[in-house]
């Protein structure tokens, strides 16, 4: 069995059993090859994808800097978004669905058109986005403790969880993406904030980012594809019974509740 395929077995069954797995790094996969982790993140979603899932988008990690110097990383990462991810505007996340759950404030976007050419611009990102919603990112480690690399969270789908969207869609042309604030709260207490220039200087260099990076992996972007476009804060680990609000300037809010046991 190939070193992918023995670290993707092992990401299964720490996501299966709810026992998380030592770091990959440097163990099965080598120190800083971030090509071959993503290789696992491509066996992975084969697999997902020929169990009978859907993509329903993609998600960028590591835009902000609070949440790269956490994990000592420096450059963005992407995974992939599939339909059992989704969580309904405040809904309950159930006990057992995630081992080590942390949440963030994010902007999502809607695409209205196909982003397949590594060489768009940020003029052919606005053009291609029909709305934005708010969103709270949901994001688990399969990686025992969170002791993770950048290898070690592109090999786990980009440390994917689950995530939320609010309900009132925008026009991009509604919200000023640099200079929008966030609030995340917990039970009504501030736990993040942050504002869309924490998200690699706004949220739409990091869309533009993902669609190049995409598209040059010959997955390209879709129309109807949801964009999880990075935190605007740093992430909060989840407190099993809280209930999550996250507030985003000229986008509304979204809510998201935690089972009372352990995730």
């Amino acid at each position: 069995m190939s070193e992918i395929e023995s670290a993707a077995d092992e990401l299964r069954q720490a996501r299966e059993s709810g026992t998380p797995c030592p770091p990959l790094r440097g163990r099965l996969l080598p120190e800083g090859d971030v090509e071959t982790a993503y290789l696992v993140q491509q066996l992975q979603v084969r697999r997902w994808l020929d169990a009978g899932h859907r993509r329903v988008g993609a998600k960028i990690g590591l835009t902000s800097r609070a949440v790269q110097e956490s994990f000592g990383v420096f450059q963005p990462d992407f995974g992939v978004l599939l339909d059992d991810m989704v969580v309904p505007d405040g809904a309950e996340v159930p006990k057992g669905r995630l081992l080590q759950p942390r949440v963030e404030a994010e902007v999502a976007f809607v695409l209205g058109a196909d982003l397949p050419d590594e060489r768009i611009t940020g003029v052919d990102v606005i053009r291609a986005v029909d709305h934005l919603l708010p969103a709270i990112e949901i994001v688990d480690s399969r990686v025992a403790d969170w002791k993770i690399s950048i290898v070690d969270t592109v090999a786990d789908n980009a440390s994917s969880g689950m995530f939320v969207l609010g309900t009132t869609p925008r026009r991009l042309a509604e919200v000023d993406l640099r200079l929008c604030g966030m609030v995340l709260e917990r039970a009504g207490e501030p736990v993040s904030v942050g504002a869309g220039a924490a998200c690699l200087g706004n949220p739409l260099h990091a869309v533009q980012w993902l669609a190049q990076t995409m598209a040059r992996s010959g997955d390209p972007l879709r129309a109807g594809d949801v964009v999880l476009s990075g935190a605007l804060g740093p992430m909060v680990p989840v407190t099993p019974g809280a209930a999550y609000e996250a507030r985003i300037s000229g986008l509304g809010s979204v809510r998201v509740c935690f089972s009372g046991e352990a995730s």
